[in-house]
């Protein structure tokens, strides 16, 4: 079976290196052949390597048209996402890959959606879509129901991911080990983080960085805050770990 992945680009939060970076992760832990797919608005610097499609937009009010919200439209059929068929990896653009990604398409293939833990949640049945599994069409009715009822779940839901681990039909999730948080799991406690670097967990495959900091943050150990009185607690020391990753990752793509 072809192991396909899939990501998405739109706006100006990211540019063309994080898709070529996540490229070359992908590549550097996938063995035997794969696809990877970007849905974009933008593919200029792109890496020929990658197919690119238009990234399909939502008919949701601003400014949840543009946020994770939009995709949702991934759980249309093949005939609304360019004619793409079968089971996808989807990564966001901000992950941080450390580990082989094969596992990831081998486990449990009976299952339709499998994603990565919530881990600023535990417990409360709720899954991180930085990283999940997902079969085209299975799960068409979120993005139905969604533009159906669309003022009710925006109220009832604070975001995207909360909505599709309540209403989907089967909510599984990948071992812990797996997929981890790095503000949860690499950055140390206060007051530590003051003169640790922020770890790499042994057994992460995949290390997310929603909200902030992103990984061109931290492996600088720049936190951004918006509010003054959250900087002391909103620290970090640079997270060199990340630049080795990435570098390591272009090598082996360049030298083939």
């Amino acid at each position: 079976m072809m192991k396909q992945v899939i990501c998405m680009k739109w706006g100006d939060l990211y540019g063309p290196e994080y898709v070529n970076r996540l490229y070359a992760m992908a590549k550097k832990n996938i063995s035997g052949a794969f696809r990877f797919v970007c849905l974009t608005d933008n593919s200029e610097g792109l890496y020929e390597q990658i197919e690119c499609y238009d990234c399909p937009t939502i008919d949701l009010p601003m400014p949840k048209a543009v946020q994770g919200w939009r995709k949702l439209t991934l759980y249309r059929s093949s005939q609304y996402l360019f004619g793409l068929e079968g089971t996808w990896l989807y990564l966001d653009l901000d992950v941080v890959v450390n580990g082989s990604l094969d596992p990831f398409f081998d486990y449990m293939p009976e299952k339709d959606f499998i994603v990565m833990q919530n881990w600023t949640q535990v417990g409360k049945g709720i899954g991180n879509t930085s990283v999940y599994r997902f079969k085209v069409g299975v799960d068409e009715y979120l993005y139905d129901n969604l533009l159906a009822d669309q003022k009710e779940i925006l109220e009832a839901y604070r975001n995207s991911q909360t909505y599709i681990s309540k209403n989907v039909k089967e909510l599984v999730f990948w071992p812990d080990s797996w997929c981890v948080l790095f503000k949860t799991h690499c950055v140390p406690p206060w007051p530590l983080r003051f003169w640790k670097e922020p770890i790499l967990p042994e057994d992460a495959k995949v290390i997310a960085f929603p909200g902030d900091p992103n990984p061109h943050d931290a492996v600088r150990g720049v936190w951004p805050v918006k509010k003054p009185y959250k900087k002391l607690y909103k620290y970090i020391r640079p997270a060199t770990w990340i630049q080795r990753i990435w570098d390591e990752a272009e090598r082996e793509l360049k030298d083939g």
